[in-house]
């Protein structure tokens, strides 16, 4: 994935305090690859979540709160991993990863869990049953539209994203 777009000018490694007037790239096309990239990690641990609750027969509370926490874990990771892969120490690079998906993962989960909420027998679909994915894929546009104006306020403010860019 280019991230050349994302860079603020200050240098590969160094980010512009917020406020300085630079605008940390908070462009909608920053925003929205921004949001794409923890969309990926959410879905990926979201999909995976039920999968597993699904395979051990778990109820529906269960296997939400462990996709849920799948999501965070993935989400984070590919933060996690591209920052730790610019020679930030992992201690260094966890608070990067909170620091820049916390938000939009926390915004686009609960987006998209509350949409399966909301759908009529959506919660209780199983993985066989189109309801099931057409919810769930439904769930994440609406998480995305809705979480990257988000992120580009955050961006434009040095926050959430515009911190993990200065690592790329």
């Amino acid at each position: 994935m280019d991230h050349s777009a994302h860079h603020s000018g200050t240098g590969h490694h160094g980010s512009a305090p917020a406020g300085d007037g630079h605008g940390h790239g908070a462009t909608w096309g920053t925003a929205m690859r921004a949001t794409l990239h923890c969309l990926t990690g959410c879905a990926v641990g979201e999909i995976l979540g039920m999968v597993v609750g699904t395979a051990l027969m778990w109820g529906n509370a269960p296997t939400m709160v462990l996709a849920i926490v799948l999501a965070f874990v993935f989400g984070y990771s590919f933060t996690l991993f591209a920052v730790v892969r610019a020679g930030v120490s992992m201690k260094a690079a966890v608070k990067v990863a909170l620091a820049a998906d916390t938000v939009s993962i926390a915004v686009m989960e609960l987006v998209d869990n509350g949409i399966v909420a909301l759908v009529p027998g959506a919660i209780d679909a199983h993985l066989s049953d189109g309801l099931f994915w057409y919810t769930l894929l439904g769930g994440f546009v609406v998480a995305f539209a809705i979480t990257t104006p988000v992120n580009k306020w955050m961006i434009g403010r040095g926050r959430g994203h515009a911190v993990a860019h200065a690592y790329h």
